[in-house]
């Protein structure tokens, strides 16, 4: 690792998929994208149904920035240039070279779709490759079997479960379910990304 772990905000481009820092112009685009209330389900915050709503959840992620403590990105569909969907690097540990990915969601029409892959792979591959992290943390609703298998998959490590850890947005406090990558286990994740990718999935 560098001597200085410091991750900025910036813009990540793929293929699919770019991921720029997360802004007021993107309210539209996600207010459409995120209109199915599943996409909410396991989310910490209650679903954004008006575009005053979708305005206050960017504006709230923008104040969880300041200071530098997190990174809120769009996903950005290229093909279309459309905002679908939205994540942040969280928890940044600069003296300890990790940071967790969170806040994730994306529109129902691009989920299990290569946009969705690539968008964890553009944020790990930067987090690893680019700025030297020693440890990407992902954590998830303990009822939330299809994103456990989904980290499983890409070969994120259980360490444990937290519980009782959190209440979300209608009540219900969630046992969170916690993943970590480390960057020897690196190589082995990318592999499996990037296989999903060629697949189109």
């Amino acid at each position: 690792m560098s001597d200085l772990f410091d991750p900025q905000s910036g813009t990540l481009t793929g293929n699919h998929v770019r991921l720029e820092p997360l802004a007021l112009t993107h309210a539209q685009d996600l207010l459409v994208a995120g209109e199915d209330l599943a996409v909410w389900r396991y989310m910490l915050c209650a679903p954004p149904t008006t575009i005053e709503a979708m305005r206050g959840y960017i504006e709230g992620a923008l104040k969880d920035a300041e200071g530098g403590g997190q990174i809120p990105f769009a996903t950005v569909l290229i093909e279309s240039g459309k905002a679908i969907g939205s994540t942040r690097y969280l928890e940044i540990l600069r003296n300890d070279g990790g940071l967790e990915i969170g806040w994730t969601w994306i529109g129902k029409p691009w989920q299990r779709t290569a946009a969705n892959t690539e968008c964890k792979y553009l944020l790990m591959r930067h987090a690893f490759e680019d700025l030297g992290a020693l440890r990407v943390m992902l954590k998830t609703d303990g009822r939330n079997e299809k994103s456990q298998k989904a980290i499983a998959r890409i070969g994120g490590k259980r360490e444990g479960v937290l519980r009782r850890n959190r209440r979300i947005w209608d009540g219900f406090v969630r046992d969170t379910v916690v993943y970590s990558i480390l960057d020897s286990e690196w190589p082995e994740a990318k592999a499996a990304l990037e296989a999903r990718l060629s697949a189109g999935s």
